[in-house]
């Protein structure tokens, strides 16, 4: 199983290419869609920049699990893969957008990352517990998965990485472009139709 999620892990940034080709094929957007679902990407790329801003471009790598601090503010004081709710937040915005196949295909891809990130997060969390031990043990019982809590977590005595908005907009460029590009190809779409 590690050498599977070691895979998923490595290819994660190609796995939404298929949806986003049939959200562009079967396209039947409104301008409500559009607009709720730019909304929802907008959400979805707030928490990762939130949390790139404190974990750093270690979050880009496709060579494997890692991680030098285990950062537990931000929003991860919040959520433990705000990375993973953001992607999840947008290729549901994407979804909204486009309203192909609505609502199997949203449904299909909901799942699909579900259980993509599960994965993922499974051999992450495997790391983080053997570097981290008895802190992240803490953070795992007292912060939620994927859906934030209302309550910040804190601990002071694990050293976190300062707020670096700048590296953290450097480092989340490709994912801008790639989101609003699609966006741009849902709009142009629609308007053509």
């Amino acid at each position: 199983m590690k050498k599977f999620a070691s895979k998923i892990f490595k290819y994660r940034s190609y796995t939404p290419l298929p949806f986003v080709v049939l959200m562009l094929i079967f396209q039947e957007s409104t301008i409500t869609s559009l607009l709720i679902g730019f909304a929802v990407i907008l959400l979805g790329e707030f928490f990762r920049l939130w949390g790139i801003s404190y974990a750093g471009s270690e979050t880009r790598t496709t060579d494997g699990v890692g991680g030098t601090y285990l950062v537990v503010s931000g929003a991860f004081s919040y959520v433990r893969n705000p990375l993973y709710l953001g992607n999840m937040l947008m290729y549901l915005g994407v979804g909204i957008m486009s309203m192909a196949l609505f609502p199997y295909l949203h449904i299909a891809a909901l799942l699909f990352f579900f259980w993509q990130y599960t994965v993922i997060i499974k051999e992450e969390e495997g790391f983080l517990k053997t570097k981290f031990g008895k802190n992240y043990e803490d953070y795992l019982k007292a912060v939620p998965k994927l859906i934030p809590s209302f309550s910040k977590y804190s601990n002071s005595a694990i050293e976190q990485p300062p707020l670096n908005l700048g590296a953290g907009l450097r480092s989340e460029r490709r994912t801008m472009q790639a989101i609003f590009t699609v966006s741009f190809l849902v709009i142009i779409r629609y308007v053509l139709s």
